[in-house]
């Protein structure tokens, strides 16, 4: 019935009901604009990657061990390393959690 209303008022409606439904719409679309602007802020970030980086992101993302994730990409263990913290540094993730979240928003498996 609302499809996509923020809500259904009927005559004869109070004004604070009224106010009520702006505030409403105003706060989601508040954070609609705010998830718009974190997805793009993502993606900037996720541009910066060089091709190896958005290789070892997803392997890092999935919990593979730095000698997994290597061992899977054909690259040392050590080099593998330095490819994760550029992609830590460039992602700007504070914590291997942080960046797992990234990864989810960016839809990166």
């Amino acid at each position: 019935m609302k499809a996509g209303a923020i809500d259904f008022l009927t005559k004869p409606w109070r004004d604070e009901d009224l106010l009520q439904a702006v505030r409403a719409a105003l706060e989601q679309d508040r954070k609609q604009r705010r998830n718009k602007a974190d997805m793009i802020e993502l993606e900037g970030r996720l541009a910066t990657l060089t091709p190896r980086e958005r290789e070892v992101l997803p392997l890092v993302a999935r919990g593979l061990l730095n000698k997994q994730a290597a061992a899977q990409l054909g690259i040392s263990e050590v080099t593998l390393q330095i490819h994760r913290g550029k992609v830590m540094q460039k992602m700007k993730a504070a914590s291997l959690a942080d960046l797992v979240r990234m990864a989810a928003k960016l839809d990166i498996q």
